[in-house]
């Protein structure tokens, strides 16, 4: 969890600067990445994730985009939950958790996200992400069997799990159709799933999806991996989305590295 913690500890210190945290926020891929992170178990990484979201709840513009981001409140939920944490772990997560659930006025912020980005993949357009629900996945076993299903669907390029809440982030190329992934997981016999999506109003749901009929193209190996698109380099663009504190900056290169390596690394988990 090393290089976890120097991602989150890192993004920390930037959201700790009042001038970054608006920017921070319209990042497309900073708060999906605190959500992965709320969902680990180690709790130097959790506490310096929960300090991120109480430093970028400072900004009341903020708050809604937050709120609304997919899985951010259920993963909050399910720690105020957790009794086996410690009690600075639980008493910030209940903190945040009251700050975004206080009633607030939505506004179509999250529509205008900018374009710089912090996490690996983020900005490629041949890409999307998916997130599903996986009824059946109670377990490693049952979670093994969803990875192989996956690795098999030609066009998935990466995902990662949230076993607390049974879900799967998938991102996939955009010409993959959902029902592909649907098709793939009910071949297991033991797993079904549901695409997660919001209503108009903001709330999440399930959407069924019909696996049958739906043709899967199989990977021989390996998933196909899709090429980053320079001009759209997250390196290139960071002097756009925040700006750093003096005490990070060095010439051997952006802590975005570290960050795009961590995933990159432990995407298959």
């Amino acid at each position: 969890m090393n290089d976890a913690l120097s991602v989150v500890g890192q993004l920390r210190d930037l959201a700790s600067e009042p001038q970054n945290r608006e920017a921070i926020v319209q990042d497309q891929g900073c708060l999906p990445g605190l959500v992965l992170f709320l969902d680990v178990q180690d709790e130097d990484v959790l506490f310096a994730a929960l300090q991120t979201l109480r430093y970028l709840a400072e900004q009341p513009r903020n708050i809604p985009i937050m709120s609304n981001e997919l899985g951010m409140m259920v993963s909050l939920e399910n720690l105020t939950e957790r009794a086996c944490l410690s009690g600075e772990v639980l008493s910030l997560a209940k903190e945040v958790h009251g700050i975004l659930s206080a009633p607030v006025i939505r506004t179509p912020e999250r529509e205008r996200r900018k374009k710089p980005q912090f996490f690996i993949n983020a900005t490629n357009k041949k890409a999307k992400s998916v997130t599903l629900h996986i009824q059946g996945l109670d377990s490693t076993d049952q979670r093994g069997l969803c990875e192989e299903a996956l690795l098999k669907v030609k066009g998935v390029i990466s995902f990662t799990f949230q076993m607390a809440t049974k879900r799967c982030t998938v991102r996939i190329r955009s010409d993959l159709a959902t029902e592909s992934l649907a098709s793939a997981i009910a071949e297991t016999k033991v797993l079904s799933a549901k695409q997660v999506v919001k209503n108009e109003a903001g709330e999440e749901i399930l959407l069924a999806l019909t696996p049958s009929g739906v043709e899967v193209q199989q990977n021989s190996v390996l998933p196909d991996y899709l090429p980053e698109e320079e001009e759209e380099s997250p390196e290139k663009d960071l002097g756009r989305a925040v700006s750093r504190p003096a005490a990070q900056q060095d010439g051997s290169g952006s802590w975005i590295n570290t960050a795009a390596s961590f995933l990159s690394k432990n995407f298959y988990w």
